[in-house]
């Protein structure tokens, strides 16, 4: 081999030297940052004329598809079961057990105690005030619980918007990074960078939307969901929703008065099998909305419909007329069946005993449509409103169970179906974080290993080092045959 060419040789294996240090520098500066795949530089034997050396060819992204498909999926799962859970969590920390000072179980039956109190001694004023104050109490207790339940399907309301906001975003640098990365591809540029932002940015839609990506051509993806619906190909698709300013307990999807998911233009499903976004973060934020909060709202307007029922029950109180309202009032009128929802959220105490609204205290004692005082030992109504509080009863509406029970056995039902749901979803909870975290480690076996990469680095500085001795021999001999 003439010198030239041995000089050659050298010349490629420093190059390949120094392209490899920047791979393995690359790998080790980003072990940390999200999206990133492990490169590995590729080299081939070069022939020139009678010369031989080595080529870089290319940089390698390693990236496992399959592993990586799941991760996303288990991302979804992980997402949408979180949402779920910080639901009902919420909502039985407004409910409260009975045990909890605040809670609708305990004002039932701070009511109770203050109706026998009371009856005790009918003529204490006093004891009649606390009996009103306590039932205010429990009217506070459902319109409060009644208001969170509301409030958590607006926050799903505005978290649905965000999410469809971001969903269209993200689908547009997706396709702007696809054709970046087909541009560089094609004129035989690195797109590693560009696929590791691209990675991230479908990380952040996984959440939102279950997708899976399909490989194109210059190393473009598109993007489909599970059950087979392209949001992205050519162009993206547009999701579409129209945010209320405002959310009541009659207001449902199913009404029209609540807005759906479209996709260009399209009106979808937007949970159960066949929608294209079950599973992720979106479709649980719309069974929030949808499903899970209006059956919270149910059951809490079927136990306030029994608490009204029971004291204005016709006989109970000899001065009201039949229709008349009881103790509690479907905002200060006569509760009708034909308006049970959102009847928790508009429970007052009737004004005829409530001295802030112009009542007198000795009605609760008397009668609620009493004109005069009566004689102040008579105990029998009150002892009659603490039996109706006490009465065992099948409740008119609702899924509480079917049996009979009085208004606190009702409220512990109502105690008992959250925690059992917040427990069910508890679970599924952790079963998709495990399953999330499996993945993601199956992943990073496959990312940078930093014990791995120092080694390469030695390796390659061991060639540099011999690549740059040859050089300096050759330099010698070059020398030498000039001094000659």
């Amino acid at each position: 081999m003439s010198i030239s060419g041995a000089l050659a040789n050298a010349l490629s294996g420093l190059t390949a030297s120094s392209r490899a240090a920047g791979v393995v520098s690359s790998n080790l500066a980003n072990v940390h940052t999200d999206g990133y795949g492990r490169r590995d530089i590729e080299l081939s034997p070069q022939r020139n004329g009678t010369h031989g050396g080595v080529r870089v060819v290319g940089i390698t992204r390693n990236v496992d598809r399959g592993v990586l498909g799941d991760r996303r999926l288990a991302d979804s799962g992980l997402a949408h079961a979180q949402t779920r859970s910080a639901f009902f969590e919420r909502v039985q920390n407004t409910v409260g057990t009975p045990d909890q000072p605040g809670s609708i179980s305990a004002r039932i039956a701070a009511l109770e105690s203050s109706l026998v109190s009371a009856a005790s001694r009918p003529e204490a004023p006093e004891r009649l005030q606390a009996a009103v104050l306590r039932a205010g109490e429990l009217v506070n207790s459902f319109s409060e619980t009644s208001e969170s339940i509301q409030a958590l399907r607006m926050e799903a309301e505005e978290e649905i918007q965000f999410s469809i906001r971001s969903l269209n975003t993200a689908l547009e640098q997706v396709q702007d990074l696809n054709v970046r990365i087909g541009d560089a591809v094609r004129r035989g540029f690195d797109s590693s960078s560009l696929q590791d932002h691209r990675q991230v940015v479908v990380d952040r839609i996984a959440e939102i939307v279950p997708v899976q990506e399909v490989p194109r051509k210059n190393g473009m993806v598109a993007l489909m969901t599970p059950n087979g619906t392209m949001i992205l190909d050519d162009r993206p698709v547009e999701y579409g929703f129209t945010r209320a300013n405002v959310i009541a307990p009659h207001m449902t999807l199913e009404n029209g008065q609540l807005s759906g998911l479209s996709i260009n233009g399209v009106a979808v499903k937007v949970s159960g099998k066949g929608s294209p976004v079950e599973g992720g973060k979106l479709a649980a934020l719309f069974d929030v909305r949808d499903d899970l909060a209006v059956d919270a709202q149910t059951q809490l307007d079927a136990l306030a419909r029994d608490l009204v029922e029971r004291f204005q029950q016709s006989g109970l109180d000899p001065t009201l007329a039949t229709g008349d309202a009881g103790l509690f009032t479907d905002g200060g009128a006569a509760f009708a069946t034909t308006s049970e929802i959102g009847i928790s959220g508009r429970l007052t105490v009737n004004a005829a005993v409530d001295p802030y609204q112009g009542g007198e205290l000795w009605r609760l004692r008397d009668g609620l449509g009493a004109t005069t005082p009566g004689p102040t030992g008579d105990a029998t109504l009150l002892n009659a409103l603490t039996d109706s509080l006490t009465e065992r009863r099948v409740l008119s509406s609702g899924d509480l169970g079917t049996g009979s029970g009085n208004l606190a056995a009702h409220a512990s039902g109502l105690v008992s179906r959250l925690g059992q749901a917040t427990l069910a979803e508890d679970q599924a909870t952790g079963f998709a974080a495990a399953r999330q975290t499996e993945f993601q480690t199956m992943l990073l076996r496959d990312g940078v290993d930093t014990d791995a990469e120092t080694q390469r680095l030695l390796l390659i500085e061991q060639s540099f080092g011999a690549n740059a001795r040859m050089i300096q021999t050759l330099d010698e001999m070059m020398q030498t045959l000039l001094r000659i």
